[in-house]
């Protein structure tokens, strides 16, 4: 699910608020005790094998498909991308959707529901976390955000399932404008051309289709 930018913090007690993790999206593909993690534009991220291979052994299902960001983390549980990035720190999977469990389709679930089977099936901290939220209070967690100085917050409603278009999502992301991490960003992430994500990956077809058992 790609996220769109909206603005102002908001609250509304039919959403849900997570913080912004800094780092990689990626789905993650569990079956059989293997891992496959994908980028946006539908490559391996074959540098990540390690946390690959641990993914499949913190997660209490034998197949399923996860929406994630790959991180790692400081001692404070904070994000530091540029640890990520030249490959210094030991990285991460924060899960926070469950798209395909066990030959079931979750797409069309409600969030909040599949966020409930997610947490269910990851156990103590190790190097799969599941994303936690709350409900209603946007507004207390951008502030909170701002404080610490971490990335921003997702806003999603908590009953959508996980559909959408090139031109629409359910899914807002919410900046923190003062974040110390993102200064020079755009200047080191400056392609001649942006690549949009790769259809397969936006769609999701391949969450249904590859892991048919």
């Amino acid at each position: 699910m790609p996220l769109k930018r909206h603005r102002e913090p908001f609250s509304h007690p039919d959403w849900l608020f997570e913080l912004k993790h800094d780092g990689f999206r990626a789905l993650a593909f569990v079956e059989h005790g293997r891992c496959r993690l994908v980028s946006r534009n539908g490559k391996d991220f074959s540098s990540f094998a390690d946390l690959a291979q641990a993914i499949p052994k913190e997660l209490n299902t034998d197949a399923a498909v996860l929406d994630g960001e790959i991180v790692c983390l400081n001692e404070n549980g904070r994000s530091q991308f540029n640890e990520l990035l030249f490959r210094r720190g030991e990285p991460r999977f924060y899960a926070f959707d469950l798209l395909w469990c066990e030959g079931k389709d979750l797409r069309f679930d409600g969030l909040h529901e599949r966020k409930r089977k997610l947490k269910s099936l990851i156990g103590a901290r190790g190097h799969l976390l599941y994303c936690d939220h709350i409900e209603q209070h946007g507004e207390r967690l951008f502030e909170f955000a701002c404080e610490q100085d971490l990335e921003g917050i997702v806003a999603k409603p908590k009953n959508s399932p996980y559909q959408f278009t090139e031109s629409q999502t359910y899914w807002l992301k919410l900046k923190n404008p003062e974040y110390t991490q993102a200064l020079g960003r755009d200047d080191l992430f400056a392609p001649p051309g942006k690549k949009p994500p790769k259809p397969d990956w936006t769609s999701c077809t391949i969450a249904c289709a590859e892991l048919e058992l």
